[in-house]
């Protein structure tokens, strides 16, 4: 009766209900009676007349207190519940974050009607993690095994993505192809061009996938955006002075010593302030994108690799040509 993916789809009814005003004998007596029926006898819920969500008791405790105590005397009354409604997947990283066995559902009204074990929480995140491990490749989820699927069905969860991939990568070629003159003078420009594509992609995927996971852990929220942004400047100007310093040296002694290319210091900064700038940029949008997706309601695995790879190469691009254009006077 609830929809797919809330806590009220996976949770389940069977488990001990007890009332406040019971001893821990009675408590005792009623878990020996309705045991057999339950998913868990370990966590006991404490409900009020009208099915409130009160408190919580672990057989442990109870094994530990006097017969004649009473429940509401022992029970834990800051007790972490999720509502009906509430994300599967939030429901899941709650779990794993409170290290609780069971967590209560409860509806608008606060009354308990059900609870999410440990082991369908482990259900929920290896689906996700699945889910999630198919979108960052830019691919559609698939539910069956892979030597089970079939061919066309493989071929409907990848084509897609690899049409998009395709149409959106013709906005490098016509940026390739508006600098066509600029190349034809210095030819040698062209065969960096991959270089400074796959490192700005790699820098934005690594990123992106560091933004994604902090998400779906519950680490950042849209509010700290700003906070992730200036992190990631700061890792990405390490790291494009780290890969410029690099690059330099080796222009001079693979390309131009060993290769013979005719490579000039000015040639050289090009290429090196490129690559500081791709980084920068790669970095900023592999850390916001997924965020602003988040906050959209979007599942931020989107903005994964290939995604974000496909813009970042344009923007290589066009930082490559401007400082080409400027610096050599193209």
């Amino acid at each position: 009766k609830y929809p797919e993916d809330t806590a009220g789809s996976i949770m389940t009814t069977e488990f001990v209900r007890l009332k406040e005003n019971m001893t821990v004998q009675e408590a005792f007596q009623l878990i020996r009676k309705v045991a057999i029926d339950k998913e868990t006898i370990y966590t006991c819920y404490v409900t009020d007349v009208r099915n409130h969500l009160i408190g919580m008791v672990t057989v442990k405790y109870l094994l530990l207190s006097p017969y004649e105590a009473l429940i509401k005397d022992i029970m834990q009354d800051n007790v972490i519940s999720v509502q009906t409604l509430c994300d599967k997947e939030e429901v899941a990283a709650t779990i794993s974050k409170y290290d609780v066995l069971a967590l209560p559902v409860v509806d608008d009204e606060k009354r308990l009607v059900g609870i999410v074990t440990v082991d369908d929480a482990i259900d929920v995140i290896q689906d996700e993690t699945e889910e999630d491990f198919a979108k960052m490749n830019a691919m559609a989820p698939v539910e069956t095994p892979y030597l089970r699927t079939s061919v066309w069905a493989l071929w409907r969860s990848r084509i897609l993505w690899l049409l998009l991939l395709m149409v959106s990568a013709t906005f490098t070629g016509m940026i390739i192809s508006s600098f066509e003159d600029a190349l034809k003078v210095q030819v040698v420009l062209t065969a960096f061009i991959p270089m400074l594509m796959d490192t700005g992609g790699n820098s934005g995927s690594q990123a992106s996938v560091t933004v994604i996971r902090a998400i779906s852990l519950g680490e950042v929220e849209f509010s700290d955006i700003m906070r992730v942004v200036w992190k990631e400047i700061r890792v990405a100007l390490l790291c494009g002075i780290s890969l410029a310093v690099v690059t330099f040296g080796k222009i001079f002694l693979v390309d131009k010593l060993l290769m013979q290319k005719p490579i000039t210091v000015p040639i050289a900064l090009v290429v090196c302030l490129t690559l500081c700038i791709t980084v920068l940029c790669a970095k900023l949008l592999g850390c916001t994108l997924p965020m602003i997706a988040a906050k959209l309601n979007f599942d931020p695995a989107v903005m994964a690799s290939p995604f974000i790879t496909t813009i970042v190469d344009a923007v290589s691009l066009l930082v490559y040509f401007a400082f080409a254009s400027t610096l050599l006077k193209l």
